[in-house]
């Protein structure tokens, strides 16, 4: 499943049942455009076991403030509301995908 995360759900999301994966991402960013697709294929991949968001950091800069995000895209992993992994950059799918794996 895949989720809009703004600065007021973020918590319910990361304090949730299930995994959450959260992609941070601008507008303006490029790499961000070229990981976009791969997010939404593994939130359908990993429907019902990982909750996966996107995150826009121009319109929700606390979160990205909260956890030292300086650059985009950055994906953040969290598993029982604490942050387990983090990741910046563009990447491919399996090496994403390795990422979701280790969630669960």
């Amino acid at each position: 499943m895949e989720v809009k995360i703004t600065t007021e759900n973020f918590e319910s999301y990361k304090n949730g049942e299930l995994p959450l994966v959260v992609d941070l991402w601008a507008t303006w960013c490029g790499p961000c455009k070229m990981l976009g697709p791969v997010i939404s294929e593994l939130a359908v991949d990993y429907d019902g076991k990982i909750v996966v968001g996107k995150c826009d950091v121009e319109e929700n800069d606390e979160i990205a403030s909260e956890f030292g995000v300086r650059s985009v895209p950055t994906i953040l992993f969290f598993k029982g509301g604490q942050l387990v992994d983090k990741f910046v950059g563009a990447t491919n799918k399996e090496t994403l995908d390795a990422k979701f794996k280790a969630l669960l």
